[in-house]
């Protein structure tokens, strides 16, 4: 018997016609087409990526490393078009730098590229930023991007996150630096109050 690989959860999450509904093991097949896009992965890995994907295998691969994130579908119009996460920092330097709050991280991905460019991603981000401060009760949330993907940056700068650091990356001749956008719970309440 296989070992499960996603957390298990009911959120929906949803803003217009962009709804994040939980993924199941079924979606690893739907996303097989976006793992094997290598322009897709320039963006979405902070690797040099060489090789696509090619099998459910090596995408469950990437979910091995998240067993507390909440993953979820990205649907627009009823359609898959990507995925999100919203998970537990797993970066060292994070824990060593806010060693005693509940840190969060969204990663994002648009699988589809018709959709890139449409506001898609940032509606995306709003959401999860709602989820992990008002449901989960984060301190604060991180959204880390590399600097060469400039619409991430934007992403995270049109949703109110502030770059508070850069982390030099070595031996990846596409990036320089890993920026990390940061968001805590008093900004996000201060911004959020009716």
């Amino acid at each position: 018997m296989e070992d499960k690989i996603l957390r298990e959860h009911n959120y929906i999450l949803e803003c217009m016609s962009v709804k994040l509904r939980p993924m199941k093991d079924e979606d690893f097949n739907i996303m097989l087409k976006w793992y094997g896009d290598l322009e897709v992965l320039y963006y979405s890995e902070g690797n040099d990526v060489q090789e696509p994907y090619s099998t459910v295998d090596e995408i469950k691969g990437v979910y091995k490393t998240a067993p507390n994130a909440f993953c979820f579908i990205i649907e627009y119009e009823n359609k898959p078009i990507g995925e999100c996460w919203l998970q537990k920092n797993n970066h060292q330097y994070l824990t060593d730098e806010y060693p005693d709050a509940d840190i969060r991280r969204i990663d994002i991905v648009i699988g589809e590229k018709e959709y890139w460019g449409k506001g898609i991603g940032t509606i995306c981000v709003r959401l999860l930023t709602q989820f992990g401060f008002e449901i989960e009760k984060a301190d604060m949330i991180f959204f880390i991007s590399m600097d060469y993907n400039v619409r991430s940056c934007k992403t995270a700068e049109r949703v109110g996150y502030k770059l508070l650091s850069k982390t030099e990356v070595e031996d990846n001749p596409k990036t320089k630096f890993e920026l990390n956008y940061g968001m805590t719970k008093e900004d996000y309440f201060s911004m959020n109050t009716h």
